[in-house]
């Protein structure tokens, strides 16, 4: 099983991921993950802590979305590359076992 490298929230400034409707008119700045990728694949009802910018709501409104809603409305357009360095190096290298050594 994979680790949930989005888990801790961020501040609205430093998304994990930034997502844009296929119009423009709205944007998702992704603050948190709630689950790993393999499990949030396999759960209809994952969701993302979010501040979602809109038309309406021009300074943002903070809040849970559905992960479908995002995917199924719009696309990545922006990724924090030190986090997915991370997501990279850990599928690669898989889980890291720290020995102890004494003297």
């Amino acid at each position: 099983m994979a680790k949930n490298l989005c888990g801790k929230t961020r501040d609205k400034s430093k998304p994990y991921e930034v997502w844009q409707s296929h119009d423009g008119s709205w944007v998702w700045n992704v603050l948190k993950k709630y689950k790993a990728p393999d499990a949030e694949s396999k759960d209809p009802y994952a969701r993302w802590f979010c501040n979602v910018v809109t038309p309406m709501c021009p300074h943002g409104e903070l809040g849970d979305v559905y992960v479908r809603e995002i995917k199924g409305n719009a696309r990545c357009i922006a990724r924090d590359l030190a986090w997915e360095d991370a997501l990279t190096q850990a599928i690669e290298t898989g889980p890291v076992i720290h020995k102890y050594i004494r003297d």
